[in-house]
């Protein structure tokens, strides 16, 4: 492969990108250490009673301009997930908090990558722990 990319503007992408993006496993270490953020789901009602992440808020998509200002503090970061990586919903959100004056980060994955990691999981019938996914997260490591 023939080199004539410009390090300078690869290293502003890649920047950029993780200064708005975060992932799963990021996000599960920051929960553990107990960093403050307020993790945002922003699913529909019936997603969200299917299976979301512990200590998550559950603020749909079209509720946020409605209800961030009563649900979210302004001086906590947030951090928006939808379903996964075929779904822009949290994209949409992040930048609809965004615009209302919230500092946001997206987590790329969403649901299903946390729930393919194997991180637990709740429902309205409790906790779930579910297997990792060989394809996605090392088996001896959860």
């Amino acid at each position: 492969m023939t080199s004539t990319q410009d390090t300078s503007a690869a290293v502003a992408h890649f920047a950029g990108r993780l200064a708005f993006e975060t992932d799963v496993a990021d996000v599960h270490d920051d929960l553990a250490a107990g960093r403050r953020f307020t993790l945002v789901d922003v699913r529909p009602q019936e997603a969200w009673d299917q299976g979301h992440v512990p200590g998550a808020v559950h603020l749909p998509k079209g509720k946020i301009r409605l209800r961030a200002e009563q649900t979210l503090d302004r001086d906590v970061p947030v951090v928006t997930y939808c379903w996964g990586p075929g779904c822009n919903a949290a994209t949409k959100a992040a930048l609809e908090l965004a615009t209302l004056g919230y500092e946001v980060k997206e987590m790329i994955g969403g649901f299903e990558y946390w729930v393919r990691e194997g991180f637990p999981y709740d429902t309205a019938s409790g906790r779930v722990h579910p297997a990792p996914d060989p394809l996605s997260a090392p088996l001896h490591t959860h």
